[in-house]
């Protein structure tokens, strides 16, 4: 317990550490202790029974798990047993690990009771992998060079294959060395791209295992073409989309449309038959909300058929409704010049009383129908 006299010492000591007229205090590591960190803070809980003035209690003292850069180490033994080991796998002898854990092929007579062939012991290793994305990471350990040899292997098969068909084609007799040299051009000829050499190297053909079909590693991107991106570079343009590759608007609007080779991905959606095949979906949805049995997928060709029947009735309808509009009030297009212009606005002066007699002037009259 503090008296009077040494809290006011001590609090005139920390006033003149605030002020820089006293020199801070300073920890068991020699590092200078900032006046300016509250009480609370700076001292140390009363478990910790620190002798002096520390704030090692503030500092984090967890181990910071970091991820490791090396991997497991694939394929390797720590120990070769000669005779069964108690508590090893019955079926191979190896003591790292269990029987239901054991990759080996199931034996007829495992090594626990013959004591023979006794598998070595794997080497069992821990990776620390503390992140997230460390943790499932799918590609994490893949080494690059195991598909080497699998590339080894589809060109061996490759080759054994070209062999087996150019001796069927020598045995055939005359011309075969010909048609031999012909096939081999032209399976040449499969993976030449020379305008995309920069861009991507092919080098072989790729089968498939087993009598499937044969294809080429081809580029189906024209690099004759200017990207979609780059057709205007003003930010304030067309949107490009990177991950669907989609540009939507037109990037140069102002352009003439026969000097411009791309419009848009929504010129394609709205030419050619887009806004027909768009109205007889509308028409398939709104027949079946009405009870009729047509759909787009299930009956196209009744679907189509309805849909030319409906546009045949509405066509009569608007015209019957055209007719009927023209008898009921005429037709305008079908008078002559002179009854327009009786019809139309003139300068002529007229003057009318308060009953709508004609005072002053000649009133024009329009034409009876």
């Amino acid at each position: 317990m503090l008296s009077a006299e040494e809290r006011r010492r001590q609090k005139e000591l920390e006033e003149a550490r605030k002020a820089g007229l006293a020199a801070p205090e300073v920890d068991e590591e020699g590092n200078a202790i900032n006046p300016h960190i509250p009480q609370f803070m700076a001292s140390a809980p009363w478990y910790l029974s620190n002798e002096g003035p520390s704030l090692k209690h503030q500092r984090n003292w967890k181990e910071s798990l970091r991820d490791d850069s090396n991997w497991y180490d694939r394929g390797a033994k720590t120990f070769q047993a000669t005779t069964y080991r108690k508590g090893s796998c019955p079926n191979c002898g190896s003591a790292s690990h269990k029987l239901k854990d054991c990759l080996e092929r199931p034996r007829a007579k495992g090594a626990k009771w013959t004591g023979r062939d006794i598998a070595a012991d794997d080497k069992v290793q821990s990776v620390n992998l503390a992140s997230f994305d460390a943790k499932r990471d799918r590609w994490n350990g893949y080494e690059s060079g195991t598909w080497t040899r699998t590339a080894e292997d589809f060109e061996a098969v490759s080759q054994a294959r070209a062999e087996a068909r150019r001796r069927e084609m020598l045995d055939e007799g005359d011309g075969a060395e010909d048609a031999v040299e012909a096939a081999r051009e032209e399976e040449e000829d499969l993976v030449r791209d020379d305008d995309s050499e920069v861009f991507n190297k092919v080098e072989k053909r790729v089968r498939t295992v087993g009598g499937g079909s044969t294809g080429s590693v081809r580029n189906l991107r024209i690099r004759e073409d200017t990207a979609k991106y780059l057709l205007n570079l003003d930010p304030n343009s067309a949107y490009y989309d990177p991950k669907s590759r989609s540009m939507r608007e037109d990037p140069n609007p102002q352009k003439d449309a026969a000097d411009k080779a791309f419009a848009g991905d929504n010129f394609v959606r709205t030419s050619g038959q887009v806004r027909d095949f768009a109205q007889m979906h509308a028409f398939a949805v709104t027949a079946y909300d009405k009870g009729q049995d047509v759909h787009l997928q299930a009956t196209p060709s009744q679907l189509e058929a309805a849909y030319a029947q409906f546009k045949a009735r509405k066509a009569s309808a608007q015209h019957a409704s055209a007719a009927g509009l023209r008898a009921a009030y005429g037709d305008a297009s079908a008078r002559d010049a002179a009854q327009l212009r009786e019809l139309s606005a003139s300068e002529q002066y007229a003057e009318f009383d308060a009953a709508g007699r004609v005072v002053r002037g000649a009133l024009r009259k329009a034409p009876a129908r």
